[in-house]
């Protein structure tokens, strides 16, 4: 297979070509450090550092621990170091705390940088005065020009069937449409849970999978234990697609939606104007329990650790490019 010597470093010597995705509220350091011991980016984001009135920013104690425990196991495992880590940065103008926490992401110099919901020149430029680079997610060939052109290092192609905030396009579209004008680094997001998917990825353009949803059902991730039990069981066919909960489009399980008394067949469109990341942001009390999740769900099959997931992963991703070989030798 190529190399990765075309990409930053930071992105260079995965133990495969992966990016653990940022997410909302699961993603704490004991899943960004298990993540990055087994050998992918691990990434939070910065919003998920939440600290009472009157005390000091959790984000900059989370950055303690992340940096101190991986440069810890660098030193007692220098020929099998960690991969880098990754926070995310909500760019939408609700979000106050954003340049609080640019400054301590500055600080403890981040090497990688996500941003979503808004490209802004400022945030990269940030990224780039501590060595850091900033990969921005996008959902269409607009957004994404208008991210490099803002000074994004690279590009995470967010396709349909991703968890979270999705785009709808296919991933074979949206990857094409990239490729005819970007030669930077590429991620694809949306149903990566398994080694033939990744390993299809990087068929198609990309230079890296972004993986979210299997780490929900980790033993690190920071989430209820029913929200790891319907990962488990639930499948592409349990996903609704619905602007309802955040006024943007996003893939949520169905089992979560019908539990808060919705009906996930039947739900009104939301209105983007009401999207916040403000302190104080309000939501229905029914839709704190309305958990996102991705298409690519029927691959998980059991709780496990964050290394029993990448293993899988790797596994599957070998055998694939070996049968793809033996296929192609016909």
């Amino acid at each position: 297979m190529s190399g990765d010597s075309h990409l930053p470093k930071a992105l260079q010597g995965l133990r495969i070509p992966a990016v653990a995705s940022p997410l909302f509220i699961i993603s704490v350091p004991a899943l960004v450090i298990a993540q990055c011991k087994a050998g992918v980016i691990g990434s939070f984001p910065a919003l998920n550092a939440r600290e009472a009135e009157g005390e000091s920013p959790l984000l900059d104690a989370w950055l303690k621990e992340i940096t101190e425990e991986l440069d810890r196991h660098n030193q007692e495992n220098p020929d099998k170091p960690a991969a880098p880590f990754a926070v995310n940065q909500i760019v939408h103008r609700s979000n106050t705390r954003l340049e609080r926490d640019l400054e301590i992401c500055v600080n403890w110099k981040v090497p990688v940088w996500i941003t979503s919901l808004g490209a802004r020149v400022e945030v990269n430029e940030a990224a780039h005065s501590c060595g850091g680079i900033a990969l921005h997610d996008v959902i269409n060939n607009k957004f994404a020009k208008k991210a490099i052109e803002k000074g994004a290092d690279g590009l995470i192609a967010v396709a349909s069937g991703a968890g979270g905030h999705a785009g709808p396009q296919s991933p074979l579209a949206l990857i094409s449409e990239i490729r005819e004008w970007f030669n930077g680094p590429l991620l694809l997001s949306g149903s990566i849970a398994t080694g033939d998917s990744l390993l299809a990825a990087l068929a198609m353009g990309a230079d890296l999978g972004y993986i979210g949803s299997p780490f929900i059902a980790t033993d690190e991730a920071n989430a209820d234990q029913g929200y790891k039990d319907m990962i488990v069981d639930s499948s592409a066919e349990d996903i609704v697609y619905s602007s309802l909960f955040t006024g943007v489009w996003g893939n949520y399980l169905k089992g979560s939606v019908k539990n808060a008394g919705m009906d996930p067949d039947n739900l009104p469109d939301g209105d983007v104007s009401t999207m916040s990341f403000g302190s104080d942001r309000e939501k229905p009390k029914a839709w704190k329990t309305i958990w996102g999740s991705g298409q690519g769900i029927g691959a998980v099959k059991s709780q496990g650790t964050t290394e029993d997931l990448v293993s899988r992963i790797e596994r599957e991703y070998h055998a694939a490019y070996a049968r793809l070989q033996d296929r192609m030798a016909v």
